[in-house]
């Protein structure tokens, strides 16, 4: 028998496996394309938003919302404005929240600030070593008024990581606004809180340690989406091509004849 009756024999059984490999091919090759076009929007979205918090950290401070605008403060618009507010620190009220920083472990410590304009607002004095004893409610202290600047920061309800906020044992670990206000007995409190940036010189709390740090990787990662696109369609060519010049499957009987 001629070796060109025997190929042809071998490939009878190949175009519905053919076939089958190119439709598995190019649906995988196109559902990472998307992923891949999908990062690239991703990653368009996130430069407007770290352009947008740099503009709102870098501007002059602007008054705090108010509670006509709490409805529509949203993370995307409102965090990291820099805001300013005046009023008077209750700082009997004091909250105690975990805090890693380039000073290392300690505490956030947050205040609550009665404002000029007849509400509360959550303030992150700042970084507090640990070991420090916040002042206690009901002590006799002379009210101070101040004024604050800092960054509107939206607030962060439930708690860290694996780790839920306990406010009965005074463990925090997440600057959840809603939770440490109603500890506290506050009320007609902000729905966030401001980070200060400036503290008395030289003393505690450390002011200003407001990380703004949005990472962007995913043009990283659309990379990589296309990249396995195109490994795929190249593997799913090479088996193809593989198949039609060398044949496959098993040699019977009528075939050797």
């Amino acid at each position: 028998m001629s070796l060109a009756l025997v190929a042809h024999r071998r490939r009878r059984g190949l175009p519905a496996r053919l076939y089958l490999v190119g439709v598995i091919a190019v649906a995988v090759s196109a559902g990472l394309t998307a992923l891949g076009i999908w990062q690239l929007q991703r990653r368009a979205w996130k430069l407007d938003l770290i352009a947008g918090i740099e503009q709102r950290v870098a501007a002059s401070p602007v008054a705090l919302p108010g509670p006509g605008d709490w409805p529509s403060v949203t993370a995307a618009r409102d965090a990291y404005r820099h805001v300013r507010a005046e009023g008077v620190l209750l700082q009997g009220r004091d909250t105690l929240v975990q805090a890693v920083t380039v000073l290392g472990g300690g505490y956030w410590l947050m205040t609550p600030l009665r404002t000029d304009r007849g509400f509360t607002v959550l303030v992150n004095r700042g970084f507090v070593p640990p070991g420090y004893k916040p002042s206690r409610r009901g002590e006799d202290r002379t009210a101070v008024r101040v004024e604050i600047t800092g960054l509107l920061r939206i607030t962060e309800p439930h708690g860290g990581f694996l780790r839920a906020n306990d406010p009965a044992s005074g463990r925090w670990y997440s600057r959840d606004v809603a939770a440490i206000s109603q500890a506290r007995g506050l009320d007609d409190v902000a729905p966030y809180f401001i980070d200060a940036d400036r503290a008395p010189a030289g003393g505690v709390p450390v002011a200003g340690l407001t990380v703004v740090d949005l990472p962007n990787n995913h043009l990283v990662y659309a990379l990589t989406w296309f990249v396995l696109a195109g490994m795929t369609v190249f593997a799913a060519a090479k088996l193809v091509r593989s198949e039609l010049l060398g044949g496959s499957g098993p040699e019977t009987a009528a075939d050797r004849s």
